[in-house]
C-alpha cells in the first residue's frame, strides 16, 4: 500500500513541476497554441537510398573527383608573348645601312653605325605612337616584332634600308591583378614568355591558407571561373596562361561536413563542442570523417546503418542503373548506406570520398529506444522505493 502511494506521489510531483521547471525556449505545445495560422505539413521529400557497392562507390567518386569548371577550357588564355597595350611605354630605335640617310645621329662623327633612339612614348588611348616621317602608327594589339615591321614598312621609301627595334620599357596595360587571400595582393605585367596562374599567385606571395581551403576565381572579360587551388596544383592542365586584364581572386572557403546520431557527444572529442567539422586535406574519406567525429558510440550505435546524405546529379544515378527521370530537379536527394559491422564496410568507407556539406548520420541501435524508455521508469521506481523506506521507518 505504501509503495503504491509513494509511486502516485512521485507521479503527481512530476506532473506538477511541468509548469514550474524553467525552459530554454518555448516548448512545442506552446508554439502551436499561440500560432494564428498553422499550415499543412509538406509531403515527404523523395530520395534515393543506395547501399554502397563497388559500382556505386566508383560512380560517386568519379563525380567527386571531377573538376567542375575547367580553367583549361577558358577562351583567350594562350598568350605567350603579351601584345602591346594602351598605356605601355615603348622605346624605338631606327638603324640605317649607311651615313647620309634620313636619321642622322647627333654623335655620328664620333661613333660607328647610323641609328637613333626615338624618345620614349606612351601608347595613347587610340593605341598609337608617333614616329618622325612616318606619322601616327597603331601598335596596340601588336607584338613588339610586328610593330617593328610596321614602322620599317612606313620608313623604307625614305630611309636607307631601315631596320627598326621596338621594345616595351614599361608594361602598364598588359597587367593582371591578384587579390583576396594572398600575402601580397598586387598588380603586375605579364612576362614576355607568358605568365601561368600559379606563377601569378606565387608572385603575390602565395595563399594565406592551405590550398584545399582556398578557391581561386579567374575573371576574364565578363565571365568568372572558380575551383579550389588544390585542383589547380594537382592538375597541370588547369595551370593556364593568363591574359592581359585577368583578375585572380583567392577566397578562403573551408569545406565542412556534419556528423549526427550515435557518435560521441559534442565536447567529448578533443574539446570540439559542435557537430560541424572542417576538412583536413583535399581528399577526405568517410573513414577519416568518422574518426574526426569520434567514431561510433559503442553503447548506442547501429554499426549496420551509417548513412551519408547529399544531393547527386541525375547522370550519376542513371550510370548505376537507377531510373530517376521522375525527379523534377537535376540534383536528386541521395542517401548512401554503409554496413560497418562487416570488414568490407570499413574498406568502402576508407575509399568513399567526402564532399563539402555532406551529412553523416549514425543510426541508433534498436535497443537504445527501449533503454531510453526504461530510464525514467527506473528513476521513478527508485524514488518510490526511497520514499517508502522513509515512511516505513517512521
Amino acid at each position: 500500500m505504501y509503495q503504491f502511494a509513494a509511486l502516485i506521489f512521485v507521479l503527481v510531483m512530476m506532473t506538477g513541476c511541468a509548469g514550474v521547471i524553467p525552459l530554454d525556449a518555448p516548448d512545442s505545445a506552446s508554439v502551436h497554441e499561440n500560432a494564428a495560422i498553422v499550415t499543412e505539413p509538406s509531403a515527404p521529400l523523395p530520395y534515393i537510398l543506395m547501399p554502397v557497392n563497388p559500382p556505386i562507390l566508383s560512380a560517386s567518386n568519379a563525380i567527386t573527383n571531377a573538376t567542375g569548371m575547367s580553367f583549361a577550357s577558358i577562351p583567350g588564355g594562350h598568350y605567350r608573348e603579351a601584345p602591346i597595350s594602351v598605356g605601355d611605354i615603348l622605346t624605338v630605335t631606327v638603324f640605317e645601312a649607311q651615313a647620309g640617310g634620313l636619321f642622322i645621329p647627333g654623335e655620328a662623327g664620333v661613333r660607328s653605325g647610323n641609328f637613333v633612339d626615338i624618345p620614349r612614348q606612351q601608347v595613347d588611348q587610340s593605341g598609337n605612337i608617333n614616329i618622325p616621317y612616318a606619322g601616327p602608327i597603331k601598335v596596340s594589339g601588336q607584338t613588339p616584332r610586328a610593330a617593328s615591321n610596321i614602322i620599317r614598312e612606313r620608313l623604307k621609301d625614305r630611309a636607307i634600308d631601315p631596320q627598326v627595334v621596338v621594345a616595351v620599357a614599361e608594361q602598364r596595360g598588359n597587367q593582371v591583378s591578384v587579390l583576396g587571400e594572398v600575402n601580397s595582393p598586387s598588380r603586375f605585367p605579364i612576362d614576355p614568355g607568358g605568365l601561368h596562374l600559379l606563377a601569378a599567385i606565387a608572385r603575390a606571395g602565395g595563399p594565406k591558407f592551405p590550398d584545399y581551403e582556398v578557391t581561386v576565381t579567374l575573371k576574364r572579360g565578363n565571365r568568372t571561373y572558380t575551383q579550389y587551388v588544390s585542383s589547380v596544383v594537382h592538375r597541370p592542365s588547369e595551370d593556364v596562361f593568363l591574359s592581359p586584364g585577368d583578375v585572380v581572386f583567392l577566397t578562403r572557403v573551408p569545406r565542412v561536413f556534419m556528423a549526427f546520431g550515435s557518435t560521441p557527444s559534442p565536447g567529448s572529442i578533443g574539446g570540439t563542442n559542435n557537430r560541424r567539422f572542417t576538412f583536413e586535406n583535399a581528399e577526405m574519406s568517410l573513414a577519416e570523417a568518422l574518426a574526426k567525429a569520434g567514431g561510433l558510440d559503442g553503447s548506442r550505435a547501429n554499426s549496420k546503418s551509417v548513412f551519408v546524405y547529399r544531393f547527386e546529379p541525375k547522370r550519376l544515378l542513371e550510370s548505376v542503373g537507377l531510373k530517376v527521370a521522375g525527379f523534377p530537379t537535376v540534383q536528386v536527394p541521395a542517401v548512401y548506406k554503409f554496413d560497418m559491422s562487416k570488414p568490407d564496410g570499413w574498406f568502402q568507407a576508407d575509399s568513399f570520398r567526402m564532399r563539402d556539406h555532406d551529412v553523416i548520420s549514425v543510426a541508433e541501435s534498436p535497443s537504445t529506444e527501449f533503454i531510453k524508455l526504461m530510464n525514467p521508469l527506473d528513476a521513478a521506481t527508485t524514488n518510490a522505493a526511497n520514499i517508502n523506506s522513509i515512511v516505513t521507518s517512521r
